[in-house]
């Protein structure tokens, strides 16, 4: 497993895919945060919090992680490198757990420099230092899961297809229905319970978590669908074994 994770870290960073990935997350950041007149403009907010940051982040995102995990089998499928891959004396689960946790490792590296907005909004805080550190921190929380889910339906997509745009294209709408879809739903009381529908959506659960309470709830709901689409990996890369 540690021999694929390396495998693709070291995949990401020998071409631009990896920085290229860091450096449109922040661009896009940024530009829509500090520079673009409109809602998630922290200066015209005037307010020091970082609730743009999380609100645009999981839009981002969408886009974003799928883009770094259509190559992830996609690829391996196009260029017929996967069935040697599968004849390496290591189980199916071992294989997708490494090509997992390569993209979730690239993405939360993207993350990383984000921490520098905690620092700014700090500074421009009146009086410096007027930032709710609690929140802050229930909300990284809530998107280091939410990319752990994202990452996790990526590479789900990608088994799926040996073409990456259709992994990507794939994978965009899953995460995107997930995220925004069931509080959509919710809208039409002909679902039944307004309030079940739209927990079984990630924003319900990430938007809870960004009130910096770590609810066990939330932190289950996103390990579980994290699993579920790696155990659905796992078990597509076995019949295409077959």
């Amino acid at each position: 497993m540690f021999a694929i994770l390396k495998k693709e870290i070291n995949t990401f960073f020998a071409s631009p895919i990896g920085y290229l990935v860091i450096a449109v997350f922040l661009l896009l950041n940024g530009l829509f945060l500090w520079l673009f007149k409109g809602q998630f403009n922290i200066l015209d907010n005037g307010f020091a919090d970082l609730s743009s940051f999380f609100l645009l982040a999981p839009w981002i995102l969408v886009f974003l992680v799928p883009a770094v995990t259509m190559r992830s089998f996609a690829d391996e499928k196009k260029q017929g490198t996967l069935e040697l891959l599968l004849t390496k004396p290591i189980s199916h689960f071992n294989i997708v757990l490494g090509k997992y946790l390569g993209a979730l490792i690239l993405i939360i590296i993207a993350l990383i420099p984000t921490l520098l907005y905690v620092y700014t909004i700090s500074k421009l805080g009146n009086p410096e230092g007027n930032l709710d550190i609690g929140s802050v921190l229930g909300s990284y929380f809530g998107l280091l899961f939410l990319v752990a889910a994202y990452t996790a339906i990526g590479v789900f997509a990608s088994s799926l297809s040996d073409n990456q745009i259709v992994a990507f294209i794939i994978a965009v709408f899953i995460c995107f229905f997930f995220y925004f879809g069931f509080e959509g739903l919710s809208d039409y009381k002909i679902f039944g319970d307004v309030l079940y529908i739209e927990r079984l959506g990630m924003e319900s659960h990430f938007k809870s978590m960004s009130r910096g309470v770590l609810d066990t709830r939330d932190i289950i709901y996103f390990l579980s669908i994290t699993a579920l689409f790696v155990v659905a990996t796992t078990l597509n890369v076995k019949r295409a074994n077959q």
